[in-house]
């Protein structure tokens, strides 16, 4: 059964015969599945690398109207993978970007933009006016609030995530069907799961579980074949396989169960556990730090970034103990020599200052500020940024 009302359906123009007659032929789809996506609204969350194929297929299919929320903006480092941005956007919000490129592909489509981060405040009032929702985020702070909306609004959501070479896609908050809370009850410990800004992603990987997605979506729209709802598919792009896992209704689900108890949308990075009190660490600038350095201050510098990082650029006289063994090798700094920890951004060094407080040492330690990044782009211009 489509997602899409009867009485929502218009006539096709001759043009558009034209532009969907690939669709036309196909006796699943016919031109009775075509004004179905005509008259469908999806919204996808995020303009990302899943975001990116899903705008553009959605909109090639025909999807009468495609929202899109996201609040950054265009990186070089975005273009390996995220293909619906081009090389002049860098520094532009992603979400004009986007609807340029979707307008310029298909002019019937209309594109609904939301320049914010999706919250508590705003995503019953977003949601509501769609039909499908589709996930393209990458944080676990939104995909429960996403889920959790589309189960209050009973909108279906098509998930989807990746990480280095691996991917997911399934169909949450359907009828009968499974939530993501069924699935994953409660968040990984923060900072336990990389993002893939520090873990690294194939390219192509968006494309093929974004393309996936947007096959899910189009079917829930047309409603015919054989959709992703109670099953979780795997996708592992560097051995070229797929997997299948079975997923159940969680009858004792907080929010889709039986006798629910989330019946409103809650605070989702406390939940996440992302808004405990962290203890602070002393920072220093690239700037003041290349200062020391020319000063010939006694000094030792901590590299916790992965051997795979460091060839990208080492760190001149830098000591590489990886963040995953600093506790174990904290022998090796000496504690009556300040001790400045670097890593590509200044999160996982300053993780690495509070694991070693807590395993007792005792030496001056500072957190390089934004990075080695900071340092390519402050210090040595020369030095790449990634």
């Amino acid at each position: 059964m489509s997602v899409i009302p009867d009485k929502r359906l218009t006539e096709l123009t001759n043009e558009e015969i034209s532009r969907y007659s690939r669709h036309l032929l196909l006796p699943e789809v016919n031109i009775g599945g075509q004004k179905r996506l005509k008259a469908a609204k999806v919204l996808i969350v995020g303009a990302g690398g899943l975001g990116s194929p899903l705008g553009l297929y959605l909109a090639a299919a025909g999807v009468g109207t495609i929202g899109i929320v996201d609040f950054d903006v265009v990186e070089a480092s975005n273009l390996q993978r995220q293909i619906i941005h081009s090389t002049k956007d860098v520094d532009r919000p992603k979400i004009f970007s986007a609807k340029d490129r979707i307008r310029g592909l298909n002019p019937h489509v209309e594109v609904a933009i939301y320049q914010t981060a999706l919250t508590s405040q705003n995503a019953l009032e977003i949601l509501h006016n769609y039909d499908v929702v589709v996930d393209g985020t990458d944080n676990y702070q939104t995909r429960y609030l996403v889920n959790d909306a589309c189960v209050l609004l009973q909108i279906p959501n098509v998930y989807g995530s990746i990480f280095q070479f691996e991917g997911q896609a399934t169909i949450f908050s359907a009828e009968d069907g499974p939530c993501y809370r069924c699935l994953y009850p409660a968040p990984p410990p923060p900072g336990l799961v990389p993002s893939c800004a520090e873990g690294g992603v194939i390219g192509v990987l968006p494309g093929i579980v974004g393309c996936i997605q947007a096959c899910e979506a189009i079917k829930l729209i047309i409603g015919d074949g054989s959709s992703l709802v109670g099953r979780l598919l795997l996708f592992d792009a560097w051995r070229m396989k797929f997997r299948e896992l079975k997923i159940e209704k969680d009858l004792d689900c907080p929010i889709c169960g039986e006798r629910p108890t989330i019946n409103e949308l809650v605070d989702y990075e406390q939940f996440c556990g992302l808004k405990r009190e962290e203890e602070p660490v002393d920072d220093i600038s690239a700037v003041d730090l290349k200062e020391l350095i020319d000063q010939g201050d006694p000094l030792q510098i901590i590299d916790v970034r992965e051997m795979l990082e460091r060839t990208i650029f080492a760190f001149p006289g830098a000591v590489p103990i990886p963040f995953g063994q600093i506790v174990q090798r904290r022998n090796e700094i000496d504690s009556s020599v300040k001790a400045v920890f670097i890593c590509k951004v200044g999160k996982r060094s300053a993780h690495a200052i509070r694991v070693l407080r807590a395993a007792g040492y005792e030496g001056k330690m500072l957190n390089l500020q934004d990075g080695v990044n900071a340092w390519a782009r402050d210090v040595d211009t020369s030095l790449p940024q990634y």
